[in-house]
C-alpha cells in the first residue's frame, strides 16, 4: 500500500535521463515541434462590447440553439449579426 503523504513518482526514473537522451526524445515527439509565429505584425482585437438584455423567444427555437451546446447566445448573436448585414447590403 502506498502511503498518502508519498508520491507515486519514481524519482529515480525522473533523474535518469541524460540531456542528450531528453533532446533525442524531443526530436521524436511530433508535439514537440518547434513553433515558428512571426508575431510581429499581429494585430490586438477587442470583441464588440455586449450588452445583457431580456428577450422572450419561442421555446423550439432556444431549445434548438442549446442543444448544439456552450455558446449557444454568441451562436444566436452570429446569426442575428448575419440577418443584420443581408438588410444592410439590401439598403446600401
Amino acid at each position: 500500500m502506498v502511503s498518502p503523504r508519498r508520491g507515486k513518482t519514481d524519482g529515480a526514473a525522473v533523474d535518469a535521463p541524460t540531456d542528450e537522451e531528453i533532446e533525442a526524445a524531443i526530436r521524436k515527439d511530433p508535439d514537440a515541434a518547434p513553433l515558428d509565429f512571426d508575431w510581429s505584425e499581429a494585430v490586438l482585437v477587442i470583441p464588440p462590447r455586449k450588452r445583457a438584455i431580456s428577450i422572450r423567444l419561442d421555446e423550439d427555437v432556444l431549445d434548438y440553439f442549446k442543444k448544439e451546446g456552450a455558446g449557444y447566445q454568441r451562436r444566436m448573436n452570429a446569426v442575428l449579426r448575419s440577418y443584420m448585414h443581408q438588410k444592410q447590403k439590401r439598403h446600401a
